[in-house]
């Protein structure tokens, strides 16, 4: 023998159906119950869109109180009224009452910038410093043509012993310091053929 199926009264003395906090249930085979949306209608869930009144499920109560443990973890909760609002939170019946405990704090992670912290010099990258005396025999070398090759000995006794230092300590300048010796050579060595030339034609016309 088959029963009908229930149906609410029609008819014109039929009651109201009850809308408020505690509105029929639809069961969802989880153990959570959601309120019913119609026929078709899809179950409100609580992401600050349902209605108050909806029954609070576990699931609720627990991303309340996560919201409160990253409120407090962030400093914005002192421990006391922390503790108060969890408690809260795992007694609130309707989700109305969880957004009120969370009501006041950020629901999701809050951009901060960056803080613009200066790079200790021990782990900047080291830039060798430029030898001295490379420097020096390039000024030098370079000065050959001005003084007619008086500073031309000078460059090369100062690029040789840039190289040197160079070759011990790793600094820059290597190319500077061999600038200064090839022009301080090339002026030396003119020089010396210069005065040869002078005493060969003294010597021939005595």
């Amino acid at each position: 023998m088959t029963h009908p199926s229930w149906q609410p009264w029609q008819g014109k003395d039929a009651p109201p159906m009850w809308q408020g906090s505690h509105a029929p249930q639809r069961w969802q085979g989880d153990g959570v119950p959601q309120v019913w949306a119609g026929q078709g209608g899809a179950a409100q869930v609580w992401a600050g869109q349902g209605s108050p009144s909806m029954l609070a499920s576990h699931a609720d109560r627990e991303r309340a109180v996560d919201v409160l443990r990253a409120g407090y973890g962030e400093g914005r909760l002192e421990q006391p009224e922390f503790e108060k609002r969890v408690g809260r939170a795992y007694a609130a019946r309707t989700v109305g009452e969880l957004a009120l405990l969370v009501a006041d704090l950020p629901q999701g992670p809050v951009p901060h910038p960056a803080p613009v912290v200066s790079v200790p010099g021990t782990f900047l990258p080291v830039r060798p410093r430029t030898n001295g005396k490379a420097v020096g025999a390039a000024v030098c070398g370079g000065m050959c043509l001005v003084t007619f090759g008086l500073t031309g000995i000078p460059a090369v006794v100062l690029g040789h012993a840039a190289r040197a230092e160079i070759r011990r300590t790793g600094d820059a300048g290597d190319a500077l310091a061999l600038t200064g010796l090839v022009l301080g050579w090339l002026s030396t060595i003119g020089w010396a053929l210069i005065l040869t030339a002078m005493i060969v034609a003294a010597a021939a016309s005595a």
